[in-house]
């Protein structure tokens, strides 16, 4: 089956059942401070999980694309993919158990056609602190899935909370068991007894590929209290999330994700430009078709390759798979130029993809496999120039920092000096590198929750505020175009062809800081999105938010007027006054009539 099918059913079918379906929120975040991708369908809702009322009620409905940059080394077996499209639904105080898990197994084996014979399903085994999942077992047994097939597993696997497991969440964490869905691809393909663990026993969360997960529903259930115990919560969530790439191999037999139709027009041109199958060179080819999916989404949406957050990854997307095609003997212009107007055609299709982008991205990528020559051939100069017995892991990362210079690249070049390089003092090396990274940016890396700490709340609403007053000193060409914020600072994307002179920035500055001398009280409101937009909100990426949305307005009287007035779904003041002194220190080109501006907090306005 077509993964285009399998989104469309899903979707409908929840939507029989009183389901609203929301957008895609972009692979970037918009709101979210504190993650680099959106990594799951459940982030963009964190702030309507822990009880902020949805726009669109309490039973929600998206297939989301999502990034995680952790899996970026596993790439290469059947099933991991850096990018992936999650199918999901919730229920926000709403239904429970008994409806959510009757229905997902409904739709696998009614609308997707799995057999139920072959599914398998997990669940939470109890500790000290919470009982065992016996009322999803009992839920289980009456669809029909067999004594059998329903498995328990420790907190480590079938528990979630942001904390982990239930020992390791703070007072007043919510958090709760999990019930995960396995599909069988059977004895016959022999998986277990080819893989790496074919002497230890197969079940259903072994690596080997017999067992693929395919769903998991998250039941938010409970509220840790300050002696240990579990109170249930007078509102309990429902979060569930499923694969769609994983749904779609189950349901043609396949365990390989990356037969599935997504996949077929990057593969053929990785085939036709390498003369080479598939069969037999699969890993680097599903290194290839997985990063050219996943930077071409992220190029589509205006990621530029660079070397700092997002950009560094997309850079590091483009440049992988760049080496693997030349590992294969493949020309990576020619397997860009091929793949990603088949990537854009396909999320095109879906929704998710403005078809109006090829040129762009096709551009991008071509501008950073020039540079990537260029690097290549700088590295190139050095490898000639070191001598064997200091060509070594610190001097392969140097290369690697300095030029972005590939370690597979190293590795051949290295041979034909007579040097074996050691894999894993390099890891050894890069792992140091990497934890400094994560100590110097604390708090920065976190994946898939949002701060709503006192600062950033501050910093979200001058955001607001400096839009505003960037449109009216520089026009209303202005845009925005993406935003960051940290406790230290804001960061603030905007659209402007020329260059603002310091009068304009330091005029722009004096309007933020006057309108929080103001005290303007800050006003959430949920409006129809059209009538909104007629009001006059601001509504830039309005296709990213749903027909009901959340309205801002800054303002002493919000009826009859206002400062501002902007969708948005992120965390807010209640009073202007409480922000603190705005200063403007950086505004910098990004390029292609883009503009970056940052600004910072001062404890008072004097």
């Amino acid at each position: 089956m077509k993964s285009s099918i399998i989104r469309a059913k899903y979707l409908k079918f929840f939507e029989r059942r009183g389901h609203a379906i929301i957008p895609a929120a972009p692979i970037v975040p918009l709101e979210d401070p504190t993650t680099l991708f959106t990594s799951s369908g459940m982030q963009p809702l964190v702030p309507y999980l822990k009880g902020q009322p949805h726009p669109m009620g309490t039973r929600l409905v998206d297939s989301q694309p999502s990034f995680r940059a952790e899996d970026i080394e596993e790439i290469g077996d059947n099933r991991h993919t850096c990018m992936f499209e999650m199918l999901g639904n919730w229920s926000l105080g709403d239904y429970f158990k008994k409806e959510q898990l009757p229905w997902f197994y409904e739709f696998v084996t009614k609308e997707v056609g799995l057999d139920p014979n072959r599914l398998h399903v997990t669940l939470f085994e109890g500790d000290e602190s919470v009982g065992k999942d016996t009322e999803s077992y009992e839920i289980w047994l009456s669809t029909g899935i067999a004594k059998d097939h329903i498995h328990y597993y420790p907190a480590k696997k079938n528990w979630w909370s942001r904390a982990g497991v239930p020992a390791n969440m703070p007072p007043g964490e919510i958090g709760g068991p999990d019930s995960e869905m396995f599909y069988d691809f059977g004895p016959d393909l022999k998986l277990h007894e080819n893989s790496a663990w074919k002497n230890e026993p197969c079940h259903v969360n072994c690596d080997c590929g017999r067992y693929m997960e395919i769903g998991n529903s998250v039941f938010m259930q409970f509220e840790k209290q300050t002696d240990g115990t579990f109170k249930p919560l007078p509102k309990q969530n429902v979060d569930f999330g499923g694969g769609l790439e994983r749904l779609t191999a189950a349901s043609n037999g396949d365990p390989d994700v990356f037969k599935i139709d997504m996949f077929a027009p990057i593969i053929r041109a990785i085939e036709e430009s390498s003369r080479k199958s598939y069969v037999g060179n699969e890993a680097p080819m599903r290194v290839i078709a997985d990063h050219l999916r996943a930077a071409t989404f992220m190029m589509s949406e205006g990621l530029e390759p660079s070397n700092k957050m997002q950009g560094y990854v997309l850079r590091r997307l483009l440049r992988r798979a760049a080496v693997k095609a030349r590992q294969l003997g493949g020309d990576a212009k020619t397997i860009f130029s091929q793949s990603i107007p088949a990537v854009i055609d396909n999320y095109a299709e879906a929704g998710f993809i403005s078809a109006s982008k090829r040129s762009h991205v096709l551009a991008t990528a071509d501008a950073e496999l020039t540079k990537f020559g260029r690097a290549l051939d700088r590295g190139l100069k050095e490898m000639d120039k070191v001598k064997s017995e200091d060509l070594n892991a610190h001097f392969v990362f140097d290369l690697f920092q300095s030029y972005g210079f590939p370690y597979e690249v190293s590795e051949e070049l290295a041979k034909k000096k007579g040097v074996v390089l050691d894999k894993v003092e390099f890891d050894k090396v890069f792992d140091a590198h990497k934890q400094g990274s994560r100590t110097a940016s604390a708090g920065m890396f976190k994946g898939g929750l949002a701060d709503h700490s006192e600062v950033t709340t501050k910093l979200h609403t001058a955001t607001h505020l400096l839009h505003k007053a960037l449109r009216t000193v520089l026009g209303n060409e202005v845009h925005q175009a993406g935003s960051n914020i940290t406790p230290e600072r804001l960061r603030f994307d905007y659209t402007f062809a020329g260059k603002p002179t310091p009068d304009q920035l330091k005029e722009i500055e004096n309007i933020v800081n006057e309108a929080i001398v103001a005290n303007y009280p800050v006003t959430r409101r949920i409006e129809d999105k059209a009538e909104a937009i007629k009001s006059g909100a601001m509504a830039f990426f309005a296709e990213k938010y749903p027909d009901k949305v959340s309205v801002y307005i800054i303002g002493a009287n919000p009826d009859e007027g206002w400062f501002s007035k902007e969708l948005c779904g992120g965390p807010h003041v209640e009073n202007t006054g409480t922000i603190g002194k705005v200063t403007i220190f950086k505004d910098e080109s990004l390029g292609s009539g883009t503009r970056r501006i940052y600004a910072r907090l001062s404890p008072k306005l004097a």
